[in-house]
This record gives structure tokens, C-alpha cells and sequence, in this order.
């Protein structure tokens, strides 16, 4: 039975709660919070006090507001949009409302652009400039040669490196997989691990001085300095990671087999990397090593 006097707060609450429920990580919940939050204050602003009181007009004259006010992005707003239709779609399936007043809301028209992928000559200037800091040398490696994200790289732990592979354990919404480790990237980490500080602080493998785990935002400062030293512009670095995967591509590995390592959900969304390669040779399930 729906109630349409329920606060705007109470309805926040009880979302949150839902997405709690269904185990999303922190940072997701985070981020639909902050994202449901700018739409409660803009329409408070209105007179706005209980959640059956929002209309279209509403959430398109917030959409407005974050284009031409805040001068968001097209992605950001789309992004935000995509939280207050999932909030909305929640509130009608619980029965707190009768009336969905986002669904004919559209998302802006977006322009994707195709990932930036370093060419040979720029991720070999990569590993010049940092191969005497063999910790920043193994974190290259691992994601140019196997596909991995940053976060997983900060996850990793010494177990999980094995002869010949590496176990990604379970994380958030991500499944448990296996990425092979070529001789480059092994090599990599037994010079690092030669020199890795010896503490039991941290299993880790990636630590820092201290003993203190790698955090994510010490891995992007720390390779986005050297991109810098190398004179790499306009990169970000998962698109090392993006570079894993089109030039495996390139060297004819199929799209499933990519998709797998990588950690894709669906194959489609590899899919979007074979624009950027032109040729394709026979498929070749060993990979390539960069």
C-alpha cells in the first residue's frame, strides 16, 4: 500500500538500507547517497517534504540544474540520473508510492569516447623512467601485461601471486578469477619481492616503507608522476589496463577468452575495444606478452 506522506528522509533511509541488504560496496552506497541528497536539498527548495510530492517537473528542473548551474558533465548527469531511477524504481516496487516520476525523464546524449590505449613507444618509455623503483615497475607490469584494475592491484596479497598465475579473490560485486602471469610481469614481482620491506604488518603485497598496504590513491600518484616523467599526456592509469586488452586483441586472443580475464561481466562490454583494432589474426589463445 503506498504512502505518499512518507518523508523524503525516511524514503532515503530505507533505500539505503535495500542497497545495504543487497551487498553493495561502501563507495556505491556512497555515491547513490550523496548523488539522492542533491536531489532532496533541490526540492526541498521547492516546499517539497514528502517523497510522494515529487514530480517530472522536479527531477527535470534538478537535471537542468546540474547541467547549466553546477556545470556537471553529460556522464556525471546521466550518472546521477541513474541513482534517482533506481531510488524511484525501489520506492515503487516497496509500494511507498504509486507513481514513478523519473521513468519518462531521458539521459543526456552522451559521446563516448574510445579508451586511451599507450602505443609501444609510450609504455616502454613507461617502464624506462620507473625500472629502477622496482615496486611502481611491478605495479606497470602487472596491469599492462595482465589486464588488472587498480583496485585489484591494492588488493592483492602475497598468496595470491602463484607460479604461473595470479588469483584475483572476490570483491565487491567482482567474481573470484584467474589471470595468467607471464615471465615479464613474474619477474617483475620477484625483483620487487626481494627488496619488499620484511614486516608482518601487512600480507600485502604491495606495502610501503612502513609496512603499511599500498592504497589506491598511493598507486595512481605514484604512476601518474612517471607518466608525467615519461611526457605521457591525457592518460589515466587503468588505461594501462586498456592496453592489455586491445593489443590481445590485436594479437587475435578471442573476445571471450579477453572478456574473462579481464573480469567483464558481459562480453559486451569488451565489445567496445575491437573498434579500436583494425586486424585481427587467427584466434590465438596463448596471450601476448607487451
Amino acid at each position: 500500500m503506498n504512502n505518499n506522506l512518507t518523508s523524503l528522509d525516511s524514503s532515503l533511509e530505507k533505500f539505503l538500507a535495500h542497497l545495504k541488504n543487497e551487498n553493495r560496496s561502501n563507495n556505491t552506497i556512497i555515491a547513490y547517497e550523496n548523488d539522492l541528497n542533491q536531489l532532496v536539498d533541490f526540492v526541498r527548495q521547492s516546499g517539497v517534504g514528502n517523497i510522494g510530492q515529487v514530480t517530472t517537473n522536479h527531477i527535470e528542473n534538478f537535471k537542468n540544474h546540474l547541467s547549466k548551474e553546477k556545470q556537471y558533465t553529460d556522464k556525471t548527469v546521466s550518472r546521477k540520473l541513474n541513482s534517482i531511477k533506481s531510488f524511484f524504481r525501489f520506492l515503487i516496487d516497496s509500494g511507498v508510492i504509486g507513481q514513478d516520476p523519473a521513468d519518462d525523464i531521458a539521459h543526456p546524449k552522451i559521446s563516448q569516447k574510445p579508451p586511451r590505449i599507450l602505443s609501444p613507444l609510450e609504455y616502454r618509455a613507461l617502464r624506462d623512467v620507473c625500472r629502477n623503483d622496482n615496486r611502481s615497475y611491478a605495479i606497470v607490469e602487472l596491469m599492462l601485461q595482465g589486464g588488472l584494475r587498480i583496485s585489484e592491484v591494492a588488493n592483492l596479497e602475497i598468496s595470491d601471486i602463484q607460479e604461473d598465475r595470479i588469483i584475483i579473490r572476490p570483491y565487491e560485486s567482482h567474481e573470484e578469477r584467474v589471470i595468467p602471469l607471464n615471465k615479464a610481469a613474474k619477474r617483475a614481482i620477484e625483483d620487487y619481492l626481494e627488496e619488499r620491506p620484511k614486516t608482518k604488518k601487512s600480507t600485502s603485497l604491495f606495502i610501503t616503507k612502513n609496512g603499511n598496504s599500498l592504497l589506491v590513491r598511493n598507486i595512481r600518484n605514484s604512476i601518474n608522476r612517471y607518466f608525467k616523467i615519461a611526457d605521457i599526456d591525457n592518460v589515466y592509469v587503468n588505461n594501462l589496463r586498456d592496453t592489455f586488452v586491445v593489443q590481445q586483441l590485436k594479437a587475435g586472443v578471442p573476445l571471450n577468452v579477453v572478456s574473462k580475464i579481464i573480469g567483464h561481466k558481459r562480453v559486451s562490454s569488451t565489445e567496445k575495444y575491437l573498434q579500436l583494432v583494425e586486424e585481427k589474426e587467427t584466434n590465438n589463445i596463448k596471450l601476448k606478452e607487451l
